[in-house]
């Protein structure tokens, strides 16, 4: 019997020193033992390591129990009895085995696991785990660094729920453990708080170290991708609780501040392969990017935020990490509740500022250029409508909290990169906007009148092909522009000139409207002869019902019927129409000013 086999050893390791002790020895202890566990004889087995005589044989020999215990565990019903001897024999190992010994086979155990018991294991093993390494007296930071080090290696594939209902349901229990994992920590925490409050000079780092890394590694995950907001019917929302816990450490130990301002100069591994290096980079930025978004958009330890800092300030503390994780979120796009992480935080900063309140130095900053090109691919890209509105809206609420030379330079900018009409159109409707402001003498007009004026609309008043520009794929940008053209003419007498327009009209008239006069005069010949081909074809084929493709603006539609085709080529001619009503409109204007002006001259 599996009792007797056990007993057997027992009474042959009581006689011997613990010296003594062989490998043979332990492996049978290990085989007896789980045989116990097998067959049923989990309380005699607990009877065993609780007996006083054999406190030196378990103190060697216990930590191989772990494993079995832990099968024998998860095997069992919830109200077994013995599911609860094992685990009494599980609390009994934690007092009695090595530290050293037991701390590696826990380690080993949560190493092991997999797939949907990761969060059970850790959760059975955490309490014995914080036991020992209590306990232990060499290389305590080591070991507590390893233990959360690898417990966050296990829980991170998991995927972290997002919706009421899954985390409502918690299938794999990650809420429940990583708020049980901060528990595990505490002990810790108040370890180095105490350190630090008995000598103002606390050099022993290592531990607070060791808290740090863990606290970045939660911020990255689950922390970063987490849903935050409050939702109805859960009264304590767990990763709410579990961010609160972490910015709670941080600013315990010290390193809150340090870290969302500073952005901390601490230790950080030494790599020699570059790739190392790279990744470490990586997380760090991550990490940085959530604790921003969690105190200045969730206001998680706002309380202890400085109120000395300038809005512009904070706005560059964070474009950092706003820029790393946009650029990589577009690349990868793999997270939608990070890109909306982002736009919060980005929005977040913008609303702290006045309008017009941003110095223009502060474009010379790499992040204040990139982010706003990395907005408009997503405005144009992005396949998700609400994130392509909010990039809209948050690219123009970056806009106005530019002084003029700030939104003058962000301008030429955005047309020199943007290559999107449509883009280009909402920027010359914001030039339009910043020069009605200036006329009106509502601001600074240094920048939008006069030469610097005459610079942008040098870029603006011109079609990027010549007449070979595709008319329709840039409509947005000619309406635009042709919108600005008439509003400059009419508001901007040529007696006047603030704006510079009656200076360079020859050029305009040479690098706009007369290509343009000519592009359109193509391009409606071509859809003009597009659809009678069209309409002879259907009569010859006796049917409107026939599918066939079409090619408009170099992009093949979806295979159409030739009554859609036809649609479509008046659709196209209707926007020539429009263009051509608008460019007349120009030109009789321009002509009616001019001879204005000649008139008052004679």
């Amino acid at each position: 019997m599996a009792v007797d086999e056990l007993q057997a050893i027992i009474q042959r390791c009581q006689v011997l020193e613990e010296a003594d002790f062989k490998g043979e020895d332990f492996n049978l202890f290990q085989v007896a033992g789980q045989k116990c566990l097998e067959d049923g004889y989990a309380s005699q087995l607990l009877e065993v390591i609780q007996n006083e005589k054999n406190k030196v044989i378990i103190k060697n020999m216990g930590w191989n129990l772990i494993s079995p215990l832990v099968r024998c565990i998860f095997t069992s019903k919830q109200e077994d009895d013995k599911r609860e001897h094992c685990l009494k024999i599980l609390d009994q190992l934690a007092q009695l085995c090595n530290p050293k010994e037991l701390f590696l086979g826990l380690l080993e155990q949560i190493e092991q696991t997999s797939g949907e018991q990761v969060c059970q294991t850790v959760m059975l093993l955490l309490q014995p785990l914080q036991t020992v390494l209590l306990k232990l007296q060499n290389k305590k930071a080591y070991s507590v660094g390893l233990s959360l080090a690898m417990i966050m290696n296990q829980l991170t594939p998991l995927p972290v729920p997002y919706t009421k209902q899954q985390i409502q349901e918690d299938k794999l229990g990650l809420c429940q453990c990583c708020n049980a994992v901060v528990d595990f920590a505490k002990p810790f925490v108040s370890e180095v708080v105490k350190n630090m409050e008995k000598s103002s000079e606390y050099n022993d780092m290592e531990l607070k170290e060791e808290l740090l890394k863990f606290c970045m590694k939660s911020l990255k995950y689950p922390l970063l991708t987490a849903q935050l907001e409050q939702l109805e019917g859960i009264e304590e929302h767990p990763f709410c609780h579990f961010a609160t816990e972490i910015i709670d450490i941080l600013w315990n130990i010290g390193e809150l501040i340090p870290l969302v301002f500073l952005h901390h100069k601490g230790k950080s591994p030494h790599w020699e392969n570059q790739e190392f290096a790279d990744i470490e980079q990586k997380n760090s930025a991550d990490s940085l990017a959530c604790l921003s978004y969690l105190m200045f958009v969730q206001h998680f330890g706002i309380d202890c935020f400085p109120v000395v800092f300038s809005p512009s300030y904070l706005l560059q503390c964070n474009m950092t990490h706003i820029e790393v994780l946009l650029i990589r979120c577009w690349q990868l796009f793999f997270s939608f509740s990070l890109f909306l992480h982002l736009q919060d935080l980005f929005e977040s900063c913008l609303l702290r500022m006045e309008n017009n309140s941003l110095l223009h130095q502060y474009l010379e900053f790499r992040g204040f250029i990139n982010v706003p090109q990395v907005l408009v691919k997503v405005m144009t890209l992005c396949p998700i409508e609400h994130l392509r509105k909010k990039s809209l809206n948050i690219l123009q609420l970056f806009i106005d909290k530019f002084d003029a030379e700030g939104k003058y330079t962000l301008f030429r900018c955005l047309l020199k990169t943007s290559n999107h009409a449509g883009v280009e159109g909402y920027v010359i409707k914001n030039i339009k906007d910043q020069i009605h402001l200036s006329l009106m003498k509502a601001c600074d007009n240094t920048w939008f009148t006069g030469h610097h004026l005459i610079s942008l609309l040098d870029l603006v008043l011109l079609l990027p092909e010549g007449a070979e520009t595709d008319l329709l794929q840039n409509s947005d940008r000619i309406m635009a522009s042709l919108n600005l053209l008439r509003y400059l003419i009419i508001k901007d007498c040529e007696s006047d000139n603030q704006t510079g327009v009656w200076t360079i009209l020859a050029k305009i008239e040479q690098n706009f409207l007369k290509p343009l006069h000519v592009g359109l005069n193509m391009s409606k010949a071509h859809y003009e002869a597009e659809i009678k081909n069209k309409k002879e074809n259907r009569r010859e084929a006796h049917s409107s019902n026939t599918v066939c493709s079409l090619t408009i603006s170099g992009e093949k539609m979806p295979a159409m019927t030739t009554e859609m085709q036809l649609q479509v080529l008046h659709s196209a001619l209707f926007t020539f129409d429009l263009i051509e009503s608008v460019l007349s409109r120009v030109e009789e204007l321009i002509e009616v000013k001019i001879k204005g002006g000649m008139d008052e001259n004679s």
